[in-house]
C-alpha cells in the first residue's frame, strides 16, 4: 500500500479536525511543526463529521476543512459524512 496524507494549519479550529483524525485512525502519525501538522496514514484515512461535532459542540459542515487544510497527497472522496483519503489502486 501506500501513504496518504493530510497537511492542516496550526489554528484552534485544525487542532480539532488533527485530534477527530487521529482518533479515528489509529494507524496515522502526526508531525506536529511550528506553523503546521502532518499526518500520515498507509492505506487510508478518514475524518468524519460526527467526530469534529463532538469536539467542537456544534454542528460542522465537512467544506469547513478546506479552510484549513495546506495539502494532502491521495485521492479524496467526501460527501456530508465524511471526507477520506486513499489512493486508488484498480488499473484502468
Amino acid at each position: 500500500m501506500s501513504k496518504v496524507s493530510i497537511t492542516f494549519q496550526n489554528t484552534d479550529d485544525a487542532r480539532h479536525l488533527v485530534d477527530a483524525i487521529l482518533t479515528d485512525n489509529p494507524d496515522a502519525t502526526a508531525s506536529v511543526m511550528p506553523a503546521m501538522t502532518k499526518i500520515d496514514c498507509e492505506g487510508s484515512l478518514s475524518l468524519r463529521r460526527d467526530s469534529v461535532e463532538a469536539r467542537i459542540g456544534r454542528s460542522f459542515d465537512l467544506q469547513e476543512i478546506h479552510l484549513s487544510i495546506v495539502t494532502l497527497a491521495g485521492n479524496v472522496d467526501e460527501d456530508d459524512d465524511a471526507f477520506t483519503l486513499a489512493w486508488n489502486t484498480g488499473a484502468r
